[in-house]
């Protein structure tokens, strides 16, 4: 881990794991080299979180959005073309923002990244059609896995070249079931927006070593814990799954969040950590 005192040491003290969301996307632009390097030279770093997908001609890249159009001045005639059906060689004359950073593959982020970090890869395409998030019903499911595996086998050939710690997440459950048939021992965690049953669910059933909830799932807006996250705290104690939270921005949610007990805080900015919790 990226900090002096190790992750168990933050375990027991009750100070919850940074995760740099996009590598700081509040600071940096996000998911591209100078982030995640910026993020590991941060002593108060203990995890990076980046989103992959695939490009039409393979490569694996490290991007959020289905195309260009929030995030890079592609023309009109290209920046709403889904990136799955763009190849790498047009992806990568794009820069991010008001950067210079252009899109990068998962293999030069990883290199950027010191192999004490632990790394989340966040699963977000697998560049083919029909591909839908949440759960699979069982007679779609081995169809949902065929979509995804090609994609999922090609990110954990990649990842586990390296000596980085790995945690892999996703809004999917096809993506986490090809995950767990791909590489059984790498830990997983569905990530859920509004429904905890469908995030239990899916941590039951492929063995889930966390949940990623939202704040806005966990709390109310005034910062009490909701019944839903009521609900998913215990569910996740008596399971024994890590509680790792996105997307923090304030000072004031990530101490609740520490006095809630979360193992994880999924930030973008490493400024929401204190002085002292």
């Amino acid at each position: 881990m990226g900090r002096e005192d190790s992750a168990d040491e933050s375990a027991l003290s009750g100070e919850p794991q940074l995760i740099a969301h996009r590598g700081y996307d509040g600071e940096n632009p996000e998911n591209t080299i100078p982030a995640v390097r910026a993020a590991a030279s941060d002593s108060r770093t203990d995890a990076i979180e980046i989103d992959v997908r695939a490009t039409r001609d393979g490569e694996i890249i490290v991007f959020h959005d289905d195309d260009l159009s929030r995030l890079t001045d592609a023309p009109m005639s290209i920046c709403d073309t889904p990136i799955w059906e763009l190849s790498y060689e047009t992806l990568s004359g794009y820069t991010i923002g008001d950067s210079d950073a252009s899109i990068p593959t998962l293999t030069a982020v990883l290199a950027a990244i010191p192999a004490s970090i632990t790394v989340n890869i966040e699963l977000k395409h697998p560049g083919c059609e029909g591909v839908r998030p949440g759960l699979v019903d069982t007679e779609t499911r081995a169809a949902a896995i065929d979509r995804w595996n090609p994609f999922v086998r090609q990110v954990f050939d990649i990842a586990t070249t390296t000596e980085h710690d790995i945690l892999a997440s996703s809004f999917y459950e096809g993506a986490l079931a090809a995950a767990r048939a791909t590489a059984p021992t790498i830990p997983l965690a569905p990530l859920v927006g509004d429904s905890v049953e469908t995030a239990l669910i899916i941590a039951d059933r492929y063995d889930a070593a966390a949940i990623h909830p939202s704040i806005d799932l966990l709390f109310t807006e005034s910062l009490c814990l909701s019944s839903a996250g009521k609900s998913l705290r215990e569910a996740a104690q008596t399971a024994d799954w890590q509680l790792n939270v996105w997307t923090i921005t304030t000072q004031t949610a990530a101490v609740s969040l520490q006095k809630l007990g979360v193992d994880g805080i999924i930030s973008e900015t490493p400024e929401i950590v204190p002085l002292t919790w």
